[in-house]
């Protein structure tokens, strides 16, 4: 029975298998097995069936195996076998076995040659077997076949690369030996994930079915493509012993004669066949989870740590428990008042790249949205000029005056400043409108509190609103208070000593001819002298 003292290895690691399948996922774990990988037609099911002694996969024309079968073979003294989704119910004729694992696969996959990766486990207790458990994969296709998918090729191959992918995973490749290896898909998908041949068998079927005066020799001595683990040969029984329902006892010895009377296998005999490749799969398969067993046992330990820590947690819990409610709606609010911080500030964990949110959009609305509303505001040459002249003219009245007068530079300028409340509301406006969003955004995760959720969007939005309302009055106030007086002593402010030549350089970069800066105040123009020229007029400064 392989290695004394280890055959209780491989039995182990089936009840984690089994265990984790049961509740529907692999805690995390690679637990060692063997994944057997080949072509439609390549003979995998053969082999199995010789390890069992029995008939009992399905077969038929184009992909059978449809979803992973995970069989455990267990030494026994009765023979049985009996299936993780009826474990209750024990099957002596293998005929329905096969009848079970297609209604369980169309189960899932349906009847029209679709594939899954959700595995069937059946387990097989049998005198006739040493404790081993393998994974049958489908086949890998070419070409779809029924209403498969156009890319089925590919859906095979990334299942397949899921199972051997695993460093804890020994690949069993099956190739025909009437195909060229170079050729063979099997060794193909196992050098992708394993370069080094380290845990990877070779298994040559269909040896007697290749050429007259041709033969695998330097395949099986591992000259060929070299595997750390070297080749094993089968002959496994043709379609018609198959039909003929021929004896796999029968055909175990009739393999058995072939080897040890072929000369180009016969100094290797004992070497060959399916018990020598069940035998060394077991020892395998037993070594392997030797030297898996550190690693695998330290995962568990850390594991089951974390569990008993978490289930401590829950001992003594009390869903009625007061305490508990209130400390759990203090986490979940204090929660909600890190995401809003980070969303704001820029330091979230998880980082949006598909779209500006949060504290990017404030940024954004500050630094290009206001600026462009200040740019647009609606300014008319025309109108300002005779704004200024009628303004000057309505200050002197009767009279006709030599200065420009005071009263009519501050009436004119306090009807500009007052064009920029609009753009600065409008502001105001989009920064709420952007802070409403993320609370709407962060009290997402109480989603399984709906009256949580919305008594929090509730409070929030209205201390924003409040706040809302108290950030437009200051603005309002600055507003005024930027009207009440005009600084003209300012050193932005232009006065008449370099209006003229101030004037002349702002006519060459915006080619709008007298127009000048003021403190806080949007540009405006040269005062027009409502008498004779004087050479005394005055630029209102733009900015500040």
């Amino acid at each position: 029975m392989g290695n004394r003292g280890m055959e209780e290895l491989i039995p182990l690691v089936n009840k984690l298998q089994d265990a984790f399948s049961s509740i529907g996922q692999s805690c995390h774990l690679d637990l060692p097995q063997i994944a057997v990988v080949g072509g439609q037609s390549a003979g995998k099911s053969s082999v199995l069936e010789n390890f069992v002694g029995r008939d009992f996969l399905p077969r038929g024309s184009g992909i059978v195996t449809r979803r992973p079968l995970i069989l455990q073979l267990i030494f026994s003294k009765t023979e049985y076998a009996e299936f993780l989704h009826c474990k209750s119910k024990k099957f002596t004729d293998f005929d329905e076995v096969r009848q079970e694992i297609e209604a369980e696969t169309d189960r899932v996959t349906g009847t029209n040659k679709g594939i899954s990766p959700v595995p069937i486990n059946l387990r097989v207790y049998s005198p006739h077997v040493l404790n081993l458990t393998l994974i049958d994969l489908p086949g890998i296709t070419k070409v779809p076949v029924g209403d498969q998918p156009p890319d089925i090729e590919y859906q095979i191959k990334d299942m397949i690369l899921q199972f051997i992918s695993r460093e804890s995973s020994l690949i069993l490749a099956v190739t025909p030996a009437n195909m060229d290896l170079a050729n063979s898909d099997a060794l193909k998908l196992a050098k992708e994930v394993d370069p080094q041949g380290l845990r990877t068998i070779g298994v040559i079927t269909k040896l007697d079915l290749m050429d007259e005066g041709t033969d695998a020799r330097d395949v099986l001595e591992n000259k060929l493509l070299p595997l750390r683990r070297g080749y094993i040969g089968v002959v496994n029984r043709s379609q018609k012993d198959i039909e003929g329902k021929k004896d796999i006892r029968a055909a175990l010895a009739a393999e058995r004669k072939f080897f040890l009377s072929h000369p180009a296998y016969r100094h290797m005999a004992d070497r060959m066949g399916t018990p020598h490749l069940q035998k060394t799969l077991n020892q395998q398969l037993t070594n392997h989870i030797r030297e898996s067993l550190p690693a695998l046992r330290s995962k568990l330990q850390s594991q089951l740590l974390s569990l008993e820590k978490e289930v401590e947690e829950y001992k003594n819990f009390r869903p009625d428990d007061p305490t508990r409610k209130t400390k759990a709606l203090l986490q979940m609010v204090q929660q909600f008042g890190v995401d809003f911080e980070k969303r704001i500030e820029g330091s979230g964990d998880q980082v949006d790249t598909l779209e500006l949110s949060g504290g990017a959009r404030i940024n954004r609305i500050f630094h290009e949205r206001f600026p462009f509303e200040l740019v647009k505001m609606e300014f008319d040459e025309k109108d300002l000029r005779r704004e200024i002249s009628y303004a000057i003219k309505n200050i002197h009245g009767v009279r006709t005056g030599l200065f420009t007068p005071d009263l009519a530079f501050e009436a004119i300028v306090k009807k500009q400043v007052v064009k920029l409340k609009e753009p600065c509301l409008k502001c105001v406006d989009l920064v709420i409108q952007e802070l409403i969003n993320t609370v709407r955004q962060c009290t997402s995760k109480l989603s399984s509190y709906p009256r949580l959720r919305e008594e929090t969007e509730r409070i929030v939005t209205t201390y924003i609103r409040e706040r809302e309302g108290r950030t437009k009055d200051q603005i309002l106030l600055l507003i005024d208070i930027e009207q009440s007086y005009i600084n003209t002593n300012h050193e932005d402010f232009i006065g008449f000593a370099n209006a003229q030549q101030r004037n002349t350089q702002l006519n060459k970069k915006r080619a709008i001819p007298n127009q000048g800066e003021i403190l806080g105040t949007p540009p405006l123009h040269v005062w027009p002298s409502p008498g004779p020229p004087t050479g005394g007029q005055v630029l209102l400064p733009s900015e500040r």
